[in-house]
């Protein structure tokens, strides 16, 4: 199925190329990756990203498009750098292109459906509860991939390995009926 990015994002992300005069990438995750990729009907006012190439364009984006930019306002809608974030450690193999076909300069990279599940782990908010139930009723979880990459490429990072452990334990449990077994 083709990816498809729908209004009020196209028009937004449709200014933010054409305002850019050189290419970036941008690596995304969040509500607005879930909402592009599966569906997630949660309104997300921001493209949350953890990574822009090259380093460089990162304040010229957040000038362009970032929380309070003419282009935020004007559209209700922003970019937001996660400055404090826990993600899998190889998940750039994984990003999958979501960008428009017609743009020139804007490359949106997203972070994989289980990687953004995982970088979620450490906060744990409702509303990243929310999401992962929502997924997990959607059928786009694996629990041995989750497991696995929270095991090998997430839980050696995180600040609170034992908070990490016990948040996956019971989102395995309480969204797909299994308990979680670390080594």
């Amino acid at each position: 199925m083709p990816i498809r990015i729908e209004e009020p994002w196209l028009s937004f992300l449709i200014d933010v190329d054409q305002a850019l005069k050189e290419p970036i990438e941008v690596h995304c995750l969040g509500g607005f990756v879930l909402s592009i990729l599966c569906g997630l009907p949660r309104y997300t006012g921001d493209v949350d990203f953890i990574e822009v190439r090259p380093a460089t364009a990162n304040d010229k984006l957040l000038e362009i498009a970032g929380e309070g930019s003419e282009l935020g306002k004007r559209n209700h809608l922003h970019f937001h750098r996660v400055t404090v974030a826990a993600y899998p450690e190889s998940y750039e193999s994984r990003l999958i292109d979501i960008t428009p076909k017609e743009f020139q300069h804007l490359k949106l990279r997203a972070l994989e459906v289980h990687d953004v599940v995982l970088a979620k782990v450490a906060r744990n908010n409702p509303r990243d509860r929310a999401d992962v139930e929502f997924l997990a009723e959607q059928g786009v979880l694996d629990r041995k991939l989750l497991t696995e990459r929270f095991e090998h490429e997430l839980c050696p990072h995180l600040l609170n390995k034992e908070r990490g452990v016990r948040t996956l334990e019971l989102w395995l449990e309480e969204f797909l009926g299994e308990t979680l077994r670390t080594s």
